[in-house]
């Protein structure tokens, strides 16, 4: 075959590779048709298929969006061979083959009824029937969507929970009553053995260190409230100005590795513990033990109090969408020891919000606690990592 080739409008084109096409982003007709694209003027190269077919490039910046009631046309069907029909609106639509209407989002009205939409358009193609009967096609679009039903008695709109307000507020019903009984039951834990820990780290990554570490038992008692020297992290500023936690604070901590022995003989003593929003936390504790099963052992062992306020909140007070710390506290009437969202303070807090929610966990009634007063005021400002606050908004 020649090196060019003329068009009818007297333009000569050159012949191309297909890797010479492809390396100037070269479009096919194909490729057009599928993109709903329609090429401004002629081709600008050539090229043989394997068919010894000629294949035609276009300018991928010569084209223009293709007429919605043209673009679902099979580029392989010659104009004289296509079949259209007129409407009474004086549309002309095109008979297309049923396979291909569905492959570009087109179905018949009743089709569309059991996906629960509406057609408000005239249909935009048919095609007939071996019986000689018509089918008419629709842009599914261009319908509109019916609101959904419940899921339940399939009767009424949807309200929450895929379902009809009725069988919202009977299922809610169910779901509060099970969730008292459950948070109301006796789990006869021994407090001592029952920890609730805070950490607050460098910043939001798996590679960042812990530079706070908080741990109370269910006494009331506090087991560790320290601040801790990164090993390797030197500053952290943007997180500094959420925890408000400085390098030169922690400049003469323990570092974490000297902790450890301390920490891990309370949590393998422990029988529970207890944080709000968990994961984020366990995420970075877990390290100080080595093998897998080790910390397997940890996670078994841990509870989220965020979690379980979600719950309680989905079965109380299902309207209300944040479920952070200063929302639970706010939702269960707990006043606050010392400033909201410092590290001493939120572990306080969430001792609180757990024997709120489950007044009956313990084998010893709830203690006359200690004043945190002095704790509270000398412990520095610190606040719930982003990880931890996106963590419990997700719960929602």
């Amino acid at each position: 075959m020649n090196q060019t080739m003329k068009l009818p409008s007297g333009v000569s084109i050159p012949k191309v590779t297909r890797e010479e096409a492809d390396r100037r982003c070269y479009l096919t007709r194909e490729l057009l048709n599928l993109m709903h694209l329609s090429p401004v003027g002629d081709p600008v190269a050539f090229g043989q298929d394997e068919g010894e077919e000629v294949v035609y490039f276009y300018d991928p910046a010569r084209v223009s969006e293709t007429p919605a009631e043209l673009w679902y046309r099979d580029p392989s069907v010659p104009a004289e061979a296509r079949e259209t029909m007129t409407l009474e609106s004086g549309t002309e639509i095109e008979r297309i083959p049923t396979k291909r209407a569905m492959a570009l989002g087109f179905y018949t009205k009743d089709r569309l009824d059991q996906m629960n939409y509406d057609v408000v358009q005239e249909p935009v193609a048919y095609n007939v029937r071996k019986d000689g009967t018509t089918l008419y096609f629709y842009d599914k679009r261009a319908a509109v969507r019916r609101p959904l039903k419940c899921v339940v008695c399939g009767q009424d709109v949807r309200y929450k929970r895929k379902m009809c307000r009725a069988c919202f507020e009977k299922d809610l019903a169910i779901r509060r009553a099970q969730g008292d009984a459950y948070r109301a039951g006796s789990f006869n834990m021994d407090r001592s053995r029952v920890l609730f820990f805070d950490l607050e780290l460098t910043g939001v990554y798996n590679h960042d260190e812990i530079i706070s570490v908080t741990i109370l038992d269910a006494n009331g008692v506090i087991r560790m409230d320290t601040l801790v020297k990164p090993l390797h992290k030197k500053k952290w500023n943007r997180t500094e100005k959420i925890h408000g936690i400085s390098p030169a604070m922690v400049q003469d901590a323990p570092t974490l590795d000297e902790l450890t022995p301390a920490i891990k003989e309370m949590f393998d003593n422990a029988d529970n513990l207890i944080a709000y929003g968990v994961s984020t936390d366990y995420s970075h504790i877990k390290y100080i033990y080595e093998s897998e099963a080790d910390r397997k052992a940890l996670q078994k062992k841990t509870r989220c109090a965020a979690n379980e306020f979600v719950r309680y909140q989905n079965e109380h007070y299902p309207d209300k969408v944040h479920a952070a710390l200063v929302d639970a506290m706010e939702c269960l009437g707990i006043e606050w020891d010392g400033i909201p969202h410092s590290s001493i303070a939120d572990t306080i807090a969430c001792m609180r919000v757990w024997e709120a929610l489950f007044p009956n966990y313990y084998s010893t009634p709830t203690p006359e606690f200690p004043d945190y007063t002095e704790e509270c005021a000398a412990a520095p400002s610190v606040a719930h990592n982003p990880l931890e606050d996106a963590e419990e908004a997700a719960h929602v």
